[in-house]
């Protein structure tokens, strides 16, 4: 029999109630007690939806209040020290790794001030994780409770039997790093970690979990020897401990592991190994070949990372290749990964159009996928007759379908040429032309687009959307909404000014409403960090954009400004990235109809009289295919190419900016250069200012801004700390380089530690300014 098994579910709920929740709480309006009991509700209704939809072997301690690499640290006693010292009660503390903790001094406690940990992508997804920050001689302890055996037992009582989900030692060691002033290697630790593990798997087999899937994504990548060498002696151990733990899945996704399949030879003395066949399916007839005589494989055919519906009759294929050579009882059928990365039920959109709605799946729908795909295998196709007939008029429907298929797209992408994709002067005669239009002082000041998105905001367009407002009357909100952003910068003393987007809902969403080919869910929630969620539109055709969408923000701010105003977009490969993609035609094909739609707007903000203008590619790295090799040449040629499609249009003396996030840019720099930008803004408040070498070593010319606080935290930095910053950055870039800016957007902080921060770091600024004007 072939079962059906789930690498994860999202956490978030139905409705956001997570997010809710902890939000509640954070604001001291739901208590502890409260929050454990949503947390607990939460995880009983999930384990329910995948029971009911047929699922087999269902994840537990998948859940987490804010990131599950973040409860690992916590699990292991990982915590850095800066976070213990303050006797915060454990949820706290967590709370305190991931967002911060600021707190002022009370008669009864003392001051709490702690910036979060650092947090960056999680492989190449738009989820973020927080990276464990590891101290010279750290030691291990297993928490009290742990909680991938609370969990267990949790679900074990409202009775379902779950298979824990733990991130591997390889790979929580390989994505972590040493913390600032430590010089560890992080895969130095192993043998320091592994007792911890060990202590784990028998209190989960104690708790009565038969089986454990170990995550271990990191053997995607090309690994360096050391970390290579280090899954033989973790597994020979936690392999052998037979009736002492559950049976180990081994799971890998997001990638193939041909290129490490020694490695993966020497894990037959684990149960089962699981891999992605969505994203490399390729790789199954070498896996097969590589495992042990009675290990399970795992067939990863219900894709964790998008919402199309997976074509049944390419899925059982795949599955049966699998189960002719090992047989259907070493076979499990799963998702390719955890689906984390997937809204939680299509039931909710009630909303969209009924032909394009019956060619998705989310989360709910990819569970009762995966049970079919399951029987089809086990019991013929006879005994889901139905569903796969059903499924194929889906697959039909949309490959036929005229949404999918713009001509006038099509003609204009055949007629691009080369001198499109070049501004048209090198960057020395571009900044002396934008320095003379713009006469901005040294170490000038900016923000990265979006201001605080206040509640009354949120209710107008909300109002708007339902028609109870008119077009009119939410315009001129919108207008009193800058016009109050343009007075608190001109207060504040910044010297590039942003409209602050008021209007925008979503920096991919707010663009794509405004393009053809992308269509817009109203309960596709994804989580992206800790409470922080997003809706990515869905691309369906081709692209264009039928009319301008920021002039009209764009050009009134500029009318009420005495400085500079910048004009904000997003990149095509963010629309892209933050995007459901198309799984039809080559992303490079979207990412360039989307960079010929933003050329247009780029060029029609510089005839209003904006010139700066800033075209965010926080995504960049994201895409970035995991491995070295041809596929990261092609794809980094490309990409390039459309961000300077969409930005080349214009005249030398209009500045061009782009923005970075969660950026690791040093296995990228070429790129980054090659784009041309006048200036980077990139997020660089969590990382090492010695990260910035790069630039150094690269002699890049051109202007950057590494962000000098963070912003996904409500703490607010001193205008000593930012100085601090700055004289760091000052060790690697020169003055004239160096522009001050926060680490991101400012849309989900509170008006009151925005002004704060921002003052901060204007003042920061003007020391600056003052100290290097009297050296010179």
């Amino acid at each position: 029999m072939v079962q059906s098994s789930i690498l994860g579910f999202p956490r978030m709920g139905v409705n956001r109630d997570l997010k809710k929740a902890t939000e509640s709480y954070w604001a001291g309006n739901l208590s502890q007690k409260d929050l454990l009991a949503e947390g607990k509700r939460l995880r009983q209704a999930h384990w329910k939806l995948q029971k009911d939809a047929g699922v087999d072997i269902i994840p537990s301690n998948d859940f987490s209040y804010y990131d599950h690499v973040l409860d690992h640290i916590q699990l292991f006693g990982a915590t850095p020290p800066r976070y213990t010292q303050h006797n915060l009660d454990p949820i706290d503390e967590f709370f305190a790794m991931g967002r911060g903790h600021q707190k002022p001094q009370t008669d009864e406690k003392p001051a709490v001030d702690v910036p979060s940990l650092e947090m960056v992508k999680w492989f190449d997804s738009n989820y973020h994780y927080v990276k464990p920050t590891l101290q010279d001689g750290q030691k291990f302890k297993l928490s009290p409770d742990p909680k991938p055996v609370a969990e267990f037992l949790e679900a074990k009582e409202a009775g379902v039997i779950t298979r824990p989900v733990l991130l591997g030692p390889v790979s929580f060691l390989t994505l972590g790093k040493a913390d600032r002033g430590q010089s560890v290697d992080p895969i130095d630790l192993l043998q320091e970690l592994l007792p911890v593990y060990e202590e784990l798997l028998a209190k989960l087999k104690e708790a009565g979990a038969e089986t454990v899937q170990i995550d271990e994504p990191v053997l995607v990548f090309d690994l360096p020897p050391r970390v290579k060498n280090a899954f033989r002696p973790a597994y020979e151990k936690l392999g052998n401990l037979g009736g002492k733990a559950p049976q180990i899945v081994f799971a890998t996704y997001f990638g193939d592991i041909v290129h490490n399949i020694d490695v993966l030879k020497l894990l037959q003395n684990l149960y089962a190994i699981h891999i992605d066949v969505v994203r490399n399916p390729e790789q199954l007839e070498t896996v097969i070949g590589a495992l042990g005589p009675k290990q399970t494989l795992s067939v990863g055919v219900v894709d964790g990372r998008n919402i199309w519906k997976t074509n049944f009759k390419s899925a059982i294929e795949k599955v049966e290749v699998a189960t002719q050579k090992l047989g259907k009882d070493r076979v499990l059928v799963a998702s390719s990964s955890s689906l984390l990365h997937t809204p939680h039920t299509l039931e909710s959109e009630k909303k969209l159009d009924a032909e394009v709605k019956d060619w998705f799946s989310f989360a709910v729908e990819k569970a009762k996928e995966l049970a079919v795909i399951a029987k089809a295998v086990t019991d013929g196709p006879a005994s889901v007759r139905d569903e796969l007939e059903a499924n194929a008029k889906s697959i039909q429907a949309r490959a036929t379908s005229k949404l999918t298929n713009d001509p006038k797209v099509k003609d204009r992408q055949a007629k691009i040429t080369d001198d499109m994709f070049n501004r048209r002067s090198p960057f020395p005669t571009r900044i002396s032309q934008q320095q003379a239009n713009l006469n901005l002082p040294m170490f000038p000041t900016t923000t990265i687009g979006s201001f605080p998105q206040t509640k009354d905001i949120r209710i107008q367009r909300n109002k708007f959307t339902k028609g109870e407002i008119t077009a009119e009357e939410y315009e001129k909100f919108i207008e009193k909404e800058i016009q109050d952003v343009v007075k608190i910068q001109e207060e504040l003393g910044l010297d590039v000014y942003v409209h602050g987007e008021p209007e925008r809902n979503d920096m991919v969403q707010y663009f794509g409403e405004r393009l053809t080919g992308y269509v817009f869910t109203t309960h596709a929630w994804v989580q992206s960090y800790g409470s922080r969620c997003v809706r990515p539109p869905i691309i369906v055709g081709d692209i264009s954009r039928p009319e301008p969408m920021t002039v009209k923000e764009s050009k009134y701010a500029a009318s009420i400004s005495n400085k500079p105003m910048k004009g904000m977009l997003t990149g095509p490969i963010t629309c892209l990235r933050w995007s459901f993609p198309r799984d039809d035609i080559h992303q490079s094909v979207q990412a360039q109809q989307l960079a010929l739609a933003l050329r247009d707007e780029v060029v029609d903000l510089e005839s209003a009289g904006i010139f700066v203008i800033q075209v965010d590619e926080p995504a960049l790295r994201e895409g970035l295919p995991l491995r070295s090799g041809l596929a990261r040449e092609d794809y980094l040629s490309w990409a390039v190419k459309s961000f300077r499609l969409s930005v080349s249009g214009v005249k030398d003396s209009t500045q061009i900016h782009s923005h970075f996030c969660y950026s690791e840019f040093q296995d990228f720099f070429s790129a980054i250069a090659a784009l041309d930008a006048d200036v980077l803004s990139i997020e660089n408040s969590k990382s090492d200012a010695k990260l910035l070498k790069v630039f150094v070593d690269e002699a890049y010319p051109r202007h950057i801004g590494p962000g000098v606080y963070d912003i996904h935290s409500p703490r607010i930095p001193s205008e000593q700390e930012i100085k601090d910053r700055i004289q760091e950055m000052l060790q690697y870039l020169s003055p004239d380089q160096l522009w001050i800016d926060p680490d991101c957007g400012l849309k989900t902080r509170q008006w009151k530690e925005t002004k704060a921060s921002l003052t901060n770091m204007v003042n920061a600024a003007k020391f600056f300014r003052q100290k290097y004007a009297k050296a010179n």
